[in-house]
């Protein structure tokens, strides 16, 4: 087809969307056309998947049919910038499948979607109320839609990033997936400076650069990327956080205790500083037992955690000597 019919064609298609029936001469008039070159072009729109069933006679016309496959459909702007707004307000709750669903297909719209539209867009957002069990601290959505294709062209992308710990640090990745957990945004990706793989909540995602780097993508179990997502959130919804500082090289500390050790930084060549957390303080020194017994460690962080350390310690030591009271 030549570039005159096919717009002919898709102006037809827009048409029939538009209005439930249509008489023949209404419609070939409104595409400028003669009634026979209608009748070719609703022949062409058959041909590519589209219902169109046709009425004979003095009031005959046309009319647009739902079929047994959805072929593609035509939005006026004032249809896409509500989908797109409304996209954005499912896929930014985050929480289940349909969510998981929203993000896909807001991520094929952000990429196409024009300037003039998007401003719209954001601004029948920003005037929007939502009602319902959303967090208040939810993810940009337009920030979603761009990691989500970063995952799907595997591009590098650089970021800063605010930790459990309160500190933030820049970090250069190459994004696998979005993962969806209590209803946050997790972007499962390999840390390049760290090598390895890492979790970040999307909502302490800033500065967000995609550098047009390509890479080949480190092999990860769907399940496996589900594990680091969910060890993240735990992290985050605990209420005591400590800090320790362990005589031992991170790669080493890394190799003896696996995923526990994820957000463990170097401090030096040979010691390595561990954020630890968990909803008690009895659960933070539970995990303490789990260290290498030939690596000493100190606890730098809270003030409530050392003095929970030493008195349990003093009440141990009386424990193993019977002077207990």
């Amino acid at each position: 087809m030549s570039d005159t019919t096919i717009a002919r064609v898709l102006r037809l298609l827009a048409l029939l969307q538009a209005r439930r029936f249509w008489l023949g001469r209404e419609l070939a008039a409104r595409v400028g056309v003669s009634e026979r070159t209608l009748r070719r072009d609703i022949d062409r729109l058959r041909e590519l998947g589209y219902r169109v069933t046709a009425e004979r006679g003095r009031g005959g016309g046309y009319s647009l049919q739902a079929g047994t496959d959805l072929p593609p459909l035509l939005l006026d702007d004032d249809e896409l910038v509500v989908l797109v707004a409304g996209l954005r307000t499912l896929a930014a709750g985050g929480g289940d499948h349909a969510d998981d669903t929203a993000l896909s297909a807001l991520a094929k719209l952000e990429q196409l979607l024009p300037g003039r539209l998007r401003r719209r867009v954001s601004a029948l957002q920003s005037a929007t109320v939502a009602r319902g069990s959303r967090p208040a601290s939810t993810p940009a959505p337009e920030l979603l839609a761009q990691l989500a294709l970063a995952c799907r062209d595997a591009e590098r992308v650089r970021f800063g990033y605010t930790g459990v710990s309160g500190t933030r640090a820049a970090h250069l990745v190459e994004p696998h997936c979005l993962v969806s957990v209590e209803q946050d945004w997790y972007l499962v990706a390999w840390e390049v400076r760290g090598g390895a793989w890492e979790a970040f909540r999307v909502n302490r995602v800033d500065s967000y650069v995609a550098t047009g780097e390509r890479f080949t993508g480190h092999e990860l179990d769907p399940e496996r990327a589900g594990e680091i997502a969910a060890a993240a959130a735990v992290r985050f919804a605990r209420r005591h956080v400590g800090l320790l500082r362990v005589h031992a090289p991170l790669g080493v500390l890394r190799e003896r205790v696996g995923a526990w050790a994820r957000e463990a930084t170097a401090e030096t060549d040979t010691t390595t500083l561990w954020p630890i957390s968990a909803d008690h303080l009895p659960g933070l020194v539970f995990g303490l037992a789990w260290l290498p017994e030939e690596y000493d460690f100190e606890v730098l962080e809270s003030s409530e955690l050392r003095a929970f350390v030493r008195s349990l310690g003093t009440r141990l030591v009386r424990a193993t000597t019977g002077s207990a009271r």
